[in-house]
């Protein structure tokens, strides 16, 4: 293929045929834009994403920082909050992804991060088990709006080889979050515990709370939603001093080509049960959601208190299976970002293979403390399969938006609904310190997670085969004028569809 060399400076194009005489052609700068696009879009979303996790991985700071003992917590109450907190993920999760097509994300996402907010702060209050299991299940639903949904707007804004990167910044933010819940637990518990005869665990809830709060502010201002649907003219936002109206457009128009005829009404039922899109990621994050399950079970906490560790290795020890994790997902991107022959199924089965042996190593060893510290540390790998199972997703679907908010939404929705039961069978409180299902349970979900993702690949070879390059005018979006010839092969480009990006990455 032959590569067309992108000027650094591109112009736009008049987006209404008007009976006046026609602006001067203004100019964009691309990479200025797309700073932009990092610094505004980027920024909220991780923010979001970091208070969810310092939120979520509170819950369970707490319950080993005394909140077990105040409420009179037994056996596997831990694991039935989970899953109340679980139930509600999974009832929010669609329907928080078809609002987005509807409400302005920018109002939405900043509506139900101040409402789990609230939540959060109610949790101080708490004299029950089941008044615990009654707030997480509500927090849920409202938290249930970030993950997916986030990785539908990021399918909005960035380009094929962007959206590793950025999806790997977005799922490493939340795991900055849980690291940084554990070290802000010891420090309350320090300075706190007793103050205001409030323990230390009710003084995080309250804290978590008022950092929440002016996250959703600063998202109500700044974020600007997608380009697609902005509501810049909102007298609260800052979008129309942000973005110009000529660079969303380009925005819009340097993705790959889309279907503007699909609309969300029941045709979309259709639409997606008849693809393997739907059916296929949804199976290949039910096993990768379950990959997690070591970490997102707390297992290692568990298991350094069934050993007497202090309250505080309790909380820090932890936070480096998310350092890992960090880790292992920005490398994950940089390897789709930067290798040529690069796909994200290589990633699916290195992080398959290194999870075998974590399984395969506590299973063998679980009482010794150097065998346990590094099968938890190696198994953080698995959080690098967030970003690349979504953003591959949202790469395959870029051509119709509803069936990417249903397929997103449904990844983590399935795999929050089988985590609901799976944690309790298989990682519960009680069977801490061998966990023996679990670990049989990690290797055959590592083991299908390889062989669905080949086949999701060799699925997805078939579809660029058969896919037919078209050009993409909107009518709505953009109007081409008669002799730009070099706006022509930069639009060209930019609308390259994925078949051909598939193609001239695998031949550099």
């Amino acid at each position: 293929m032959v590569m067309i060399k992108t000027p650094e400076v591109v112009a736009t194009k008049q987006d209404v045929v008007s009976t006046q005489e026609p602006e001067e052609k203004k100019q964009i700068n691309k990479r200025f834009l797309l700073f932009k696009i990092d610094v505004f879009v980027l920024s909220f979303v991780c923010l979001q994403y970091w208070i969810n996790y310092v939120d979520r991985v509170g819950f369970n700071n707490a319950y080993v920082s005394g909140m077990k003992e105040d409420l009179n917590m037994k056996k596997d109450d831990l694991n039935v909050t989970l899953t109340c907190f679980t139930v509600g993920y999974v009832v929010g999760m669609l329907p928080n992804n078809l609002i987005l097509l509807v409400v302005p994300p920018r109002l939405w996402l900043s509506f139900c991060t101040f409402s789990w907010g609230l939540l959060t702060l109610g949790m101080f209050k708490i004299t029950s088990f089941e008044q615990a299991c009654a707030i997480r299940f509500f927090q849920a639903l409202f938290e249930s709006c970030t993950f997916s949904g986030t990785h539908l707007i990021l399918g909005s804004w960035y380009k094929e080889d962007e959206l590793p990167l950025r999806s790997a910044i977005f799922t490493s933010s939340g795991l900055i979050g849980s690291i940084f819940s554990g070290f802000m637990q010891v420090a309350i518990h320090t300075r706190l515990d007793g103050v205001g005869n409030l323990e230390g665990w009710r003084w995080l809830f309250i804290i978590d709370f008022c950092i929440t709060i002016p996250i959703s502010i600063y998202g109500l201002i700044f974020f600007p939603g997608v380009p697609d649907h902005t509501s810049s003219s909102s007298k609260f936002s800052m979008t129309r001093y942000i973005f110009t109206e000529q660079e969303l457009q380009y925005a819009r128009r340097r993705l790959p080509a889309r279907d503007e005829s699909t609309k969300l009404d029941w045709s979309v039922i259709p639409r997606v049960l008849k693809r393997w899109h739907w059916w296929f990621f949804s199976l290949v994050w039910v096993l990768g959601g379950e990959n997690l399950s070591f970490a997102s079970n707390s297992t290692f906490a568990l298991w350094l208190q069934n050993q007497n560790y202090s309250l505080s290795n309790r909380n820090n020890f932890p936070s480096g299976i998310y350092a890992v994790g960090i880790v292992s997902t920005l490398l994950s991107a940089f390897y789709m970002s930067c290798i040529p022959k690069s796909r994200h199924w290589h990633v699916a089965v290195f992080i398959s293979v290194i999870l075998c042996v974590v399984a395969i190593m506590i299973r063998a060893n679980p009482l010794n403390s150097a065998v346990m510290f590094t099968a938890q540390y190696l198994g953080g790998v698995a959080y690098a399969g967030q970003s690349v199972f979504f953003a591959w997703a949202n790469s395959v679907c870029h051509d119709d938006l509803q069936e990417r908010a249903v397929v997103l939404a449904s990844m983590n929705m399935f795999s929050g609904a089988v985590n609901a039961w799976w944690s309790i069978l298989f990682y519960a409180a009680s069977m801490v310190p061998r966990f023996e299902r679990g670990c049989y349970a990690l290797i055959a979900t590592s083991v299908s997670t390889i062989i669905v993702s080949i086949y999701i690949r060799y699925l997805q070879n078939i579809e660029l085969d058969n896919k037919k390059v078209t050009a993409y005018i909107d009518a709505n979006d953009m109007m081409v004028s008669e002799g730009e010839d070099e706006d022509e092969e930069e639009y060209e480009e930019d609308n390259m569809t994925l078949h051909e990006r598939d193609i001239e990455r695998s031949y550099p």
